[in-house]
């Protein structure tokens, strides 16, 4: 799942540092009470702490923490306050780490966040049983919410859940697959991003009681956002720095995997798309001059543009159904600048 990602560039992304104020407490306890193992890989994974347990200078770590800011944002939105929606905030990061852990033991990446990979350190199996840990400490915390609310939250994070875990399905199926479609790309990526993204702005809504239209458009609007920010992650895994990513750039091409400007150069016509299809059908490992081949194909056929403009037109979707769930205009201009900075992030 390695489009949950944590690759966008500081400096870029509007400043959020009330979103880990609100959120900080809550998501520390429910860490610190998984079972002492679990914690110390997922402290360990979230940048709290040394693979000793020691605890780092700076303990604030973890990424961006975009998706508690939409699960809060969203709760304002329609009316609410974001102390309502610290329990869906909570359990989209506490999910968000879950699929981090597990994606990087199926890509086999070594790289997360500019450290090791926590499966590198502790373990296969220590990684895995650490990411489910956090999806159990996700459910708690939300069948702990105020009971009005509790059942709707839970069914909403299941029904994301059950979609992430068809789009990861589908993307690892089309490793092995020489036909992939733009068509079936989308369908993959609604799945694997957008569900938890529509997820965490639903789960604002949920949570302030806001009535199922309102909470439909914030759902829509966050699973095209989810969609648009894989796209962008797409063009990065191949043309961006591990310096800023923070993870392995070049890995998608090594792997093979269809991220959608190699889906799009594929299907394209031309010399320098036949010559990729041969390049991905060759029975050996790629090598880096394969990968850096494959690279400039892939650009060559187009496949750059094409990600590029259907991110523009996943963006412009998400803000069409962010009007729908009539949000108040404070809240409108917040989840815009995070609309901004999830879709033009630098290599």
């Amino acid at each position: 799942m390695s489009q949950i990602t944590d690759s966008a560039s500081a400096g870029v992304f509007p400043r959020l540092d009330w979103v880990d104020d609100v959120l900080s407490p809550a998501l520390r306890a429910a860490v610190e009470s998984l079972p002492a193992e679990e914690s110390l890989v997922a402290r360990y994974h979230r940048g709290w702490c040394e693979a000793d347990g020691e605890p780092r200078a700076s303990a604030r770590g973890g990424g961006k923490v975009v998706r508690p800011a939409l699960t809060l944002l969203s709760a304002v939105a329609v009316g609410g306050s974001p102390s309502d929606a610290v329990p869906g905030a909570v359990a989209v990061e506490l999910v968000h780490d879950f699929t981090l852990l597990h994606d990087d033991v199926i890509d086999g990446d070594t790289l997360r966040r500019h450290r090791p990979a926590a499966w590198s350190l502790f373990g296969t199996p220590a990684a895995v049983l650490t990411g489910d840990a956090l999806l159990v400490a996700a459910l708690r915390v939300l069948a702990q919410a105020p009971q009005a609310q509790a059942g709707a939250a839970v069914q909403e994070l299941v029904g994301a859940l059950m979609e992430l875990v068809e789009g990861q399905s589908r993307d690892v199926a089309f490793e092995k697959e020489h036909e992939v479609t733009v068509a079936d790309y989308l369908a993959m990526a609604a799945g694997k991003t957008g569900a938890l993204i529509g997820c965490a702005c639903a789960l604002g809504g949920v949570l302030a009681g806001a009535d199922p239209d309102r909470v439909g458009g914030l759902r829509e609007f966050g699973r095209h956002l989810g969609v648009a920010f894989q796209c962008v992650d797409d063009i990065l895994g191949l043309w961006g720095r591990t310096a800023r990513s923070g993870k392995p750039v070049g890995a998608d091409l090594a792997a093979r995997k269809k991220s959608l400007p190699v889906v799009a150069a594929l299907a394209a016509p031309g010399t320098a798309a036949e010559r990729l299809r041969e390049l991905y059908r060759a029975p050996r490992p790629l090598t880096g001059d394969d990968i850096d081949l494959a690279r400039h194909l892939v650009e060559e056929a187009g496949g750059r543009q094409a990600a590029q403009e259907e991110a523009r037109r996943q963006t412009a979707a998400a803000l069409r159904s962010l009007s729908l769930a009539r949000p108040t205009a404070d809240a409108y201009h917040q989840l815009h600048d995070i609309v901004r900075s999830m879709t033009h992030r630098e290599s």
